[in-house]
Order: structure tokens, then sequence, then C-alpha cells
């Protein structure tokens, strides 16, 4: 178990800094999603533990809007003296491709600090479905092409993105149904709605619990510690198949080397804390606090990946 003197002793073990006196006042991290949402519970649940470390109060500022950009906006807006950070998912990879004028280039205007999460997606179908598996799944959407229903959360989101590229790795067509969050699809393949939904576990778990939904595969790498006995598809027939939801903290290009440095130690140290993990572990979050430059270079290898399968798959916002 981490303790808080080792986190406070962490953040504070850098006397070399161009800043030494960072943090000197309030911190503010930008959510550019919902409250409540997935983004926002693990930026939450780090920030409570990193301020003590860092011995400063971090405040958690929701700024949805525009895809993101308006939460995004908000960091480059600011002062680039390490007191304004960012929490952002796959926007920074997925708008430059799915959209046009954005104000800024994402590629050069942010800099990785540390990934927070990640959230494993699960296909699963409506409790009567007659597939049992994913291979049945796959043979029944190839003897009905276009008729089987699947929503995820939402239109060119990253749920969207792993269905795009499992039907083009199955074969399969099938019929889309975007939903503005994983609550909606939840919902709906509750009610029967829908055939099938693709959304993260935390998502799915109040509709497999009520009996009216199955698990079929999970489209991370790894079999997901809350469904040991769901396979992935990785292991089914698709090697390497592994998109999954995530979030991470980002600062403004221009924001001391030094700073970020410190940021991204302690904060990875919080994100991988017993306290962080107790909060999130039921959520089906996988923590991760990777290092600024590991991060930087996991999002390099998505950034590729995901802008071919927008470009192959035709995907839009709309």
């Amino acid at each position: 178990m981490i303790g808080r003197r080792t986190l406070a002793g962490l953040a504070l073990a850098t006397p070399a800094l161009a800043q030494p006196e960072w943090p000197s006042r309030t911190i503010r991290w930008i959510v550019a999603f919902a409250a409540g949402g997935a983004a926002d519970t693990a930026a939450r649940a780090v920030a409570a533990e990193l301020q003590e470390a860092l011995g400063q109060q971090i405040v958690v500022e929701n700024r949805t809007g525009g895809n993101a950009v308006v939460a995004a906006s908000a960091l480059l807006q600011s002062p680039r003296d390490g007191y304004t950070f960012l929490i952002d998912a796959a926007n920074q990879l997925t708008n430059p491709v799915l959209m046009r004028d954005v104000p800024f280039d994402y590629a050069t205007s942010f800099v990785p600090v540390t990934q927070l999460s990640s959230f494993p997606q699960v296909i699963a179908v409506k409790h009567d479905f007659p597939a049992r598996d994913i291979a049945e799944f796959i043979a029944l959407a190839r003897a009905r092409p276009g008729t089987i229903s699947v929503g995820t959360p939402p239109a060119a989101g990253m749920a969207h993105l792993a269905l795009a590229a499992f039907e083009q790795a199955a074969g399969i067509r099938i019929v889309h149904a975007p939903y503005r969050g994983g609550a909606d699809a939840a919902r709906d393949i509750t009610a029967g709605v829908v055939d099938a939904v693709l959304i993260t576990t935390s998502s799915i778990r109040p509709p497999v619990q009520a009996g009216r939904a199955r698990v079929l595969a999970v489209t991370s790498l790894a079999r997901v510690p809350s469904l040991p006995d769901v396979p992935t598809l990785a292991e089914s027939g698709f090697p390497g198949f592994d998109l999954n939801d995530w979030n991470g903290l980002f600062a403004a290009a221009g924001t001391p080397r030094a700073i970020i440095d410190r940021m991204g130690a302690a904060a990875g140290t919080a994100i991988r804390s017993a306290a962080v993990r107790a909060r999130m572990d039921p959520a089906g979050a996988i923590m991760v606090g990777n290092t600024p430059q590991a991060f930087a270079d996991w999002l390099a290898g998505q950034r590729g990946q995901l802008t071919r399968i927008i470009r192959e798959a035709g995907i839009t916002l709309g």
C-alpha cells in the first residue's frame, strides 16, 4: 500500500526545479466531460489523493461542449504556469480527423502528463438473443447482414470506433445505434430495444445484474478482473484487438518541463494508490499512471490506429 507520506515525499523530491515554489496555490483540472461520468469520477478520485501530496487544493471544473473543444480551448487560454491542466480522452486523437476548423493543432498544443485510467469495453447482447458466444454472434450477423442493431455511446466515440473495427475484422454488417451516453444504451438493452451494445464494463453492470443482458466478449487485450470468465476479442480470433475508453491528464505546450515531470510523477503515484484503486476498481476501471513519455508513446500508436479506423469506416460525428 502506498501511504500519503510516500506520495508527499515523491511530490517534494525534486530539488532542482525551474520553479521550486510550485505549487504555491490552487491547481485547476478542467474536465472535458460531464460531472458523474467516467472521466470526471477518475479525475476527482485522483485529485482528492494528489492534493494532499502536493499540499495544494485541486479544483475539478467540468467544461463540456464542442466535442471537448471547449475544455481544450479553456486550457490553452490559461497561463502556461503549471496551475491549469486538462482531463481529456480520445478526442485528442480523433477530433483532428473528424472536425474541420479546430482553432488549434492538437499534436503541438498539448503535452501528455499521465494516463489516468482505461475503461475496457464489452460486446453484450439482450437476454433472449440467440447467440451464446462471440462466434455465434458473428455467424448470425453474417447470416442476417444489416439486421442486428448494436448501440454505442456516442457517435464517433471509442465504442463506435471499436465496433467499426470489429465489424470490419469479422466481415459483418450491423445496424449502428448511437446513444448520448452509456447509461442510455444500457437502458435500451435492458428494455430489449436494441439487440446488442458495445459499452464499458461499468455501464453494462446494471443490465447484467438484472438478468437482461449477457456479455460475450471484452475489447481489451487482457481479460477484465471483474469479468474473468469472459474472453477477449484478441483470444477469439482477432489477435491484438485492444480498443478501450480512456482518459488522461494534459498540460498546455509551453508549461515548464520540470512542472510537467513533477505533476506526472506525483499524479502517477496517486493514480496507482490503494485509496484510488478502492474507489475505481468497482467501476471496472484499469488505473494506469504512466510517465509523460510512456503516455506520449502510447498516444502516438493510438493516433495512427484510430485515424485509420475513422477513414476506412467513413465515421462522422453526425
